[in-house]
């Protein structure tokens, strides 16, 4: 268990500054969850801390002892990669052991460990078998158990679930979940699936081209996003973005429409409109606030997602709960949850009321 300081984190590929001002507290025991587009730093910032890459600038702390220069052996962290990074020629037992191996372990401590984590992680019928007579999903497990039997500070989640199947996704997402229940240890977890995220997650870190855009609870973002990037990254499918003008008594959307949201002071700045699929409806068009055309209904069982083109704004997508009988080409009305809307500067940063 372990709590983890950045400070001021800088990262730089000689004069090419990728990250900076990286500031970020870790508690004892937190599951920390990185997310953001592919090249943001993440994987960069999460390979930092484990000292697979130097830092150049800024502090790393690990309960207050400075960790920049410390070899990674010696930073008393596990590291479970996206390729498994599994032994061929080894069987299971001897791959979730080999660390205890080197250390040069008791040979009864070091299969008690392997017994334990293999106990944990549902492989124990399975030790005596190569990598390559298990499935991704059991590859993935006999990396975990090798993190869990050092029983490390900390746990470093690279992409881990990346190359298994959706199933195969579910099943270890819930595996994962379950061991940061039972072990209570501090683990930062690098993903771009945000399903990933917010279920996993104590607090989510959004990165954004080597900057933090939001660091919060999955529904402090989903709920109050800092800016129209984090808006649009959390939450599935992405907000619709509307370009509106204040106006007395409200915003008007770019068809003219009016909307009746009260503007605070600090809101007349207010450029883009931005509404969740989900907190809109398909209503009569005598009570709507947009009309247009479904160009697409997709039937998801659970839930129906119906892409409206909306003449003078463009393509706006509804989500509708359960089965909602509409095809291409019907006529829709749709209503908006005026309590659900955010609203954004020209800068692309959320407004408060």
């Amino acid at each position: 268990m372990a709590r983890i300081e950045l400070k001021n984190i800088a990262k730089a590929y000689g004069s090419v500054e990728v990250m900076r001002d990286i500031n970020l507290s870790i508690d004892d025991g937190e599951f920390i969850v990185l997310v953001g587009p592919s090249g943001c730093g993440k994987s960069t910032l999460l390979r930092m801390i484990a000292g697979l890459e130097p830092i150049s600038g800024g502090d790393f702390t690990v309960d207050g002892k400075r960790m920049n220069e410390v070899p990674p052996r010696d930073r008393d962290m596990a590291m479970v990669f996206q390729s498994y990074a599994l032994y061929p020629h080894m069987d299971v037992a001897r791959n979730m052991g080999f660390s205890l191996e080197i250390r040069k372990a008791a040979n009864e401590e070091r299969v008690s460990k392997v017994q334990e984590a293999a106990r944990t992680l549902g492989l124990s019928n399975l030790t005596a078998r190569l990598p390559k007579q298990l499935s991704g999903g059991q590859r993935q497990r006999v990396a975990m158990g090798r993190a869990i039997v050092r029983d490390p500070s900390a746990f470093l989640f690279d992409e881990p679930l990346s190359n298994l199947d959706a199933a195969l996704r579910v099943e270890m997402r819930l595996e994962i979940a379950r061991l940061h229940q039972r072990l209570k240890s501090t683990m930062i977890y690098v993903t771009h699936d945000q399903v990933e995220a917010l279920t996993l997650a104590d607090r989510i870190v959004v990165l954004n081209a080597g900057d933090i855009q939001q660091v919060g609870t999955p529904l402090e973002l989903y709920d109050t996003p800092a800016n129209k990037f984090v808006a649009q990254f959390i939450g599935s499918p992405t907000m619709n973005i509307l370009d509106i003008e204040p106006k007395e008594g409200g915003v008007a959307l770019k068809n003219g429409a009016s909307l009746g949201l009260g503007l605070s002071n600090g809101q007349a700045a207010a450029r883009e409109l931005g509404v969740r699929p989900e907190h809109l409806n398909i209503v009569a068009q005598d009570v709507a606030h947009i009309s247009g055309t479904a160009e697409l209904v997709e039937h998801l069982g659970s839930d129906t997602n119906i892409h409206a083109s909306v003449p003078g704004i463009g393509q706006v997508l509804v989500r509708e709960h359960g089965h909602f009988a509409l095809k291409s080409g019907d006529p829709v009305g749709i209503a908006l949850d005026l309590d659900k809307t955010h609203l954004f500067d020209a800068e692309g940063r959320r407004l408060a009321a």
